[in-house]
C-alpha cells in the first residue's frame, strides 16, 4: 500500500488486514525516553522535508494507528483507508508538530479521521462480526495457548465474539477509552494526549466503560453461560 500525498512522493504503508487480529500495544523495546528522542529527531527531519524521515515515523507507527482505525471502524478497508489519510495529513501538518510525542498526536489524527467517517455514516456501523473477512481477537479472550482444548478456544473465540459487540455498543467516548486502554494497553496520560481529554475525565471514562461492559455481559445469558463453561466468574 502506498499513501500518495498532494505533490510530494508516495510514502509508504505497511498496514495490511491480515495483521489485525494481532492487537499491538505500546513498543516497550526501548526505553520510552529513547523512543521519544527518536521519533523527535525524525519529525525535525520531516519538517526540513526529509520525505525518508517520515517514512521512518510511518513504519514506526503506522501499526498502531491501523489498529486503532480498526477498533474504531470495524472495517479492515475503512481502516486501512483512515489509516493512510492520517500519515497524509501528519506529512502536510508536520510544521505543526510542537514537541509533543508523536505517537499520541498521529493517533490524535486518527480517533478525528474515524469519527468523521461514523459522523458521515449517520450512525455506527451495525454489520455482524461473524461476517468479517478476519477474526478480531482482543487478547483479553481468543489468544489461546498451544495446550488449550480445543473446546475451550471455542469458548474463548466465542466470549470475544460478545465482548466485542458490547464494546461496540458503548458511548463514543467510553468506547475510545476502552479501545486505546483495555485494548491497546496505552496508559491513562497518552489517552489523556491522544482524546484531548483531562486526566480525570479519561480515568471516569474508563471507568463507566468498565462498569457498563461488565453490565451488558452479566445482562447476557449465553455470554453468562459462557463464562460459567470458561470458568470465569463474571463478577470482579
Amino acid at each position: 500500500m502506498v499513501v500518495d500525498p498532494p505533490s510530494d512522493p508516495p510514502l509508504p504503508l505497511a498496514a495490511r488486514p491480515e495483521a489485525a487480529a494481532q492487537v499491538d500495544g505500546p513498543n516497550d523495546a526501548a526505553a520510552p525516553d529513547a523512543e521519544a528522542m527518536l521519533d523527535l529527531r525524525l519529525v525535525r527531519g520531516a519538517q526540513q522535508g526529509e520525505l525518508a524521515s517520515f517514512n521512518s515515523l510511518v513504519r514506526r507507527h503506522e501499526q498502531a494507528v491501523f489498529n486503532v482505525c480498526l477498533r474504531l471502524l470495524r472495517d479492515a478497508h475503512a481502516a486501512e483507508d483512515a489509516t493512510q489519510e492520517t500519515f497524509v495529513k501528519g506529512w502536510t501538518a508536520i510544521h505543526t508538530f510542537r514537541g509533543e510525542l508523536v505517537r499520541p498526536w498521529l493517533l490524535r489524527i486518527a480517533t478525528n479521521r474515524c469519527y468523521d467517517l461514523l459522523r458521515a455514516r449517520h450512525r455506527r456501523p451495525a454489520r455482524s462480526l461473524d461476517a468479517e473477512p478476519f477474526e478480531i481477537e482482543p487478547d483479553w479472550t481468543s489468544q489461546a495457548g498451544q495446550e488449550e482444548h480445543p473446546e475451550s478456544f471455542a469458548v474463548r473465540a466465542e466470549l470475544a465474539l460478545h465482548l466485542e459487540r458490547a464494546l461496540a455498543a458503548l458511548p463514543d467516548d467510553q468506547r475510545l477509552a476502552a479501545i486505546l486502554i483495555d485494548v491497546q494497553g496505552y496508559g491513562y496520560e497518552e489517552t489523556a494526549a491522544i482524546t484531548g481529554a483531562a486526566l480525570g475525565t479519561v480515568k471516569s471514562r474508563i471507568s463507566r466503560a468498565r462498569a457498563r461492559l461488565r453490565q451488558m455481559l452479566r445482562d447476557d445469558p449465553a455470554c453468562a453461560e459462557l463464562f460459567e463453561r470458561f470458568g470465569r466468574p463474571t463478577e470482579d
